[in-house]
């Protein structure tokens, strides 16, 4: 081998050119590239345009990749290897990829309103200087978050793409280094922001820190860091258990502190808090489907036999999830705080699917991450619009009387609420019945009754929001309701999607089903 290396090296020797199949990971290079060109707006374009010129282009950057998505989605054949193995091309991807995409498009509405929406609305209000510094702080000038958030775009899309533990590892990184930093950008109106940021940065790091040890073990098992190679290796019963078991045990760790999955939730709750709402609606949903899109490519593709080893802790996990964010919910006062262990809970429904091992596990954790990001970023994009003279109105006991001030604004939250809930006819239902539905038939059954009594649960604290908001008198200095276009809009398609994935899912049932029968490529 040795030999073969210095004979390419020497002069005049022929290194192969690595073969890249460009237009499979189109969508990927399109949000990559607007995320660069972005960059250079910053370091080029004159400060007063560059929002004019970043939000076009971030818009057309994640617009384009959905595209090419559904591009990619119409071919007769969908699995292939990209990147000299590097990335895997097939039906759950492109599904994964195209959710994070139109999410991330529907929370750039939010992100983009926050120079000319809300933000501003709010500080016209004030006087002289005050209103100047309340803008700025607004995020007007804050135009680099556009190419962050399409570099943790493009991050979020390789990591449930990627077909070896590197790749998975850049992904991961290039998605979370972003992240960090959007959740300090409102740190000039509040430090909550900076202190959310610096949480979730010292948190993600330990994490990832210990999926990266979690390569290197998995590695000294395999040789190889390639998925389909650590599946074959472990289908031969070769090498060192003691490896092959703590390189499972610390990769998933790393993947279920993305998951927010008890015990690793702690940073959940403070940064969903002091992050900007339009980047917490952002991280909520299409965070969310990244990190489950790698946790089902690793346990389905590398560790699909090893079922019996991984099954019970992920039991353990996925229990205490559901009961812990369900039960934490009903202490929260804090209207971030409250969806932020709802989000733990829904962590744990989810993880109901994965424990099914099965293509109607997978097809039913597609379906229900897709419903629950549009929710996510409705309920979120609602709570940017309920403001006081100190920002947004956080605290429970301002929404009181909120349904005689703003009936619209209340009854459409309440709706986002009854669908987190489970109520019937909206989208809540069918993702929990269709997770549910192939637990059971994967012999999994008292993990479905676990969830339907956290349901239970957690409709206590979805129902006293409501009640607080329509059955409490208003307070005379009350919050005010400031809807903007880009905010309304957000607001409507989260709602569409609501209800016509609740009344009418089939068609994307159906969708989720044929993309889970093309499973993970190798």
């Amino acid at each position: 081998m040795t030999s073969h290396v210095s004979a390419a090296l020497a002069p005049g020797g022929d290194i192969p050119a690595p073969h890249i199949e460009y237009g499979q990971i189109m969508p990927i290079l399109l949000v990559l590239g607007v995320a660069v060109a972005g960059v250079l707006v910053e370091a080029f374009v004159g400060r007063t345009w560059r929002y004019t010129v970043q939000v076009p282009l971030a818009f057309l950057g994640l617009a384009g990749g959905f595209a090419w998505t559904i591009v990619l989605g119409l071919r007769d054949e969908t699995h292939a290897v990209a990147a000299e193995g590097a990335l895997g091309v097939d039906g759950p991807t492109l599904f994964l990829q195209g959710t994070i995409l139109i999410l991330a498009l529907v929370s750039l509405l939010l992100i983009a309103d926050r120079g000319t929406g809300s933000f501003a609305a709010q500080a016209a209000a004030l006087p002289g200087s005050e209103a100047e510094q309340r803008t700025t702080a607004a995020g007007i000038i804050q135009t680099e978050v556009f190419p962050l958030l399409m570099f943790a775009v493009g991050g979020m899309l390789i990591f449930p793409a990627s077909n070896d533990l590197l790749t998975m590892f850049v992904g991961l990184e290039v998605m979370s280094l972003p992240l960090y930093l959007l959740c300090g950008l409102a740190r000039r109106r509040r430090l909550l922001s900076q202190e959310a940021a610096v949480k979730y940065f010292l948190l993600g790091s330990f994490s990832s820190a210990f999926f990266l040890y979690g390569i290197a073990l998995l590695y000294g098992y395999a040789g190889s860091v390639k998925l389909g190679d650590i599946a074959a290796e472990a289908g031969r019963d070769a090498g060192s258990e003691t490896l092959l078991l703590g390189g499972i045990a610390l990769l998933a760790l790393g993947l279920l502190f993305k998951l927010g999955a008890v015990p690793f939730h702690m940073w959940k709750p403070d940064v969903y808090q002091g992050a900007p709402t339009p980047i917490t609606a952002l991280m909520a949903s299409c965070t969310l489907v990244s990190a489950f899109g790698a946790m089902l490519r690793v346990f389905f593709v590398a560790f699909e036999n090893l079922t019996w080893e991984w099954r019970p802790a992920m039991w353990g996990v996925s229990i205490i999830t559901m009961i812990a964010g369900a039960v934490i919910a009903i202490t929260q006062t804090d209207i971030k705080r409250m969806l932020a262990y709802s989000s733990i809970a829904h962590a744990g429904f989810l993880l109901t699917g994965v424990i099914a091992t099965s293509r109607e596990g997978l097809s039913s954790t597609l379906f229900y991450l897709a419903a629950y990001g549009f929710t996510t970023v409705g309920a979120f994009a609602v709570v940017t619009t309920v403001r006081d003279a100190g920002g947004e109105a956080g605290h429970l006991s301002r929404w009181a009387g909120l349904g005689k001030r703003s009936p619209l604004i209340a009854g459409v939250f309440a709706f986002f609420l009854l669908a987190f809930a489970g109520i019937p006819l909206t989208s809540g239902f069918t993702g929990k019945f269709a997770v549910f539905k192939a637990a059971v038939e994967a012999d999994a059954t008292p993990l479905v009754v676990v969830g339907v009594i956290s349901s239970a649960i957690a409709a206590f604290f979805y129902v006293r929001v409501i009640v607080v908001m329509f059955f409490s008198e208003p307070e005379a200095d009350g919050p005010t309701v400031v809807v903007s276009p880009a905010t309304a809009a957000a607001v409507v398609l989260g709602l569409a999607a609501t209800v016509v994935l609740g009344v009418l899912p089939q068609p994307v049932l159906d969708l989720a089903g044929h993309a889970a029968t093309q499973m993970f490529v190798r």
